[in-house]
């Protein structure tokens, strides 16, 4: 059976796009119920500026709270080499940042152009490299507005694939596709996958970050599993977006993300009914917050069981 990485993106890129300040008691009830459903990838937070994200302010806390279960890698997103900095100093297991592939969009949500985010990313580099390597986080470049730009429109996909291969031969060992607005669709991610794949390797791409924006997140999702992607990112309740780029709500939302694959017989190792718990009781901590999904309002069918790919062909 195919085993998917579920990583739940809510506690960082759902918090951040609510009016909502969740405490960090109510950050790690979150985390807590979904590790109990079987999800085993949270990304708690982000290491920026509390001025610009206050929603942000208590990753560290986050960070060394969620550390306490087993098996649990704890991801964070950083803009800088100071956000990376105070990530390995929390113990984060896994380090993203992201470089925008529209320039307008980086200097808008980084405050920096190209040159200078690859500058940027290099120094994070080796500030990992010198971490000991048991103790060492992975570091991942996110390929933001990837697929799209709601400020310069179309981002060129051989100017993507460039780029990922300029990030590679700094040193950092992955990349990932990341649908900031939501714009892409299922032959674009292939093109894209496919293309990095080429010049840099399957092991270079195995993630992606996909928006359902324009309802496309669950047709790119399956397009991805399909191509031999093995981590997706979502967000419980569809939660999140990015507060840089206008119009650019909507997460994949992990409930249904879970129903789709499980039911088609890939193992995604999450507990349907424990994760639809979790959102009912998370729910109740951001009162007034607009929640997504279908798997949610419908419900389970009578006697839903996953179903291996063997047993589904």
């Amino acid at each position: 059976m195919t085993q998917i990485t579920i990583s739940e993106v809510g506690p960082r890129d759902g918090l951040q796009s609510v009016d909502t300040i969740l405490s960090t008691e109510g950050k790690l009830a979150w985390v807590d119920m979904e590790y109990r459903a079987g999800v085993r990838e949270i990304e708690v937070g982000s290491f920026v500026s509390p001025k610009l994200l206050p929603q942000m302010a208590d990753t560290a806390d986050v960070v060394k709270g969620a550390r306490r279960h087993p098996g649990l890698v704890v991801a964070v997103l950083v803009p800088n080499l100071r956000g990376c900095e105070a990530a390995i100093e929390s113990g984060a297991h896994k380090i993203s940042i992201p470089l925008s592939l529209s320039e307008s969009h980086s200097i808008k949500n980084v405050r920096r152009d190209h040159p200078q985010m690859l500058e940027e990313i290099a120094r994070c580099q080796a500030l990992v490299d010198q971490v000991a390597e048991s103790d060492r986080p992975c570091f991942e470049v996110g390929l933001s507005t990837a697929f799209g730009c709601t400020i310069e429109g179309v981002v060129e996909e051989a100017f993507v694939v460039d780029m990922a291969a300029r990030v590679l031969d700094l040193g950092v060992a992955e990349v990932g596709l990341s649908d900031t607005t939501g714009m892409g669709n299922p032959a674009q991610l292939e093109r894209l996958v496919t293309g990095i794949w080429q010049q840099c390797g399957e092991s270079a791409l195995t993630g992606v970050h996909l928006h359902n924006t324009r309802g496309q997140g669950l047709a790119n999702a399956l397009k991805a599993v399909e191509l031999g992607i093995t981590t997706l990112d979502s967000s419980l309740g569809g939660l999140g977006g990015c507060p840089f780029a206008p119009g650019a709500s909507g997460n994949i939302v992990t409930e249904d993300l879970v129903f789709m694959l499980e039911s088609m017989g890939y193992s995604t190792g999450i507990d349907l009914e424990t994760l639809l718990s979790a959102r009912a009781e998370i729910a109740k901590l951001l009162p007034g917050e607009e929640w997504f999904g279908f798997t949610s309002a419908a419900g389970l069918p009578k006697n839903f069981a996953a179903v291996s790919l063997k047993e589904a062909s």
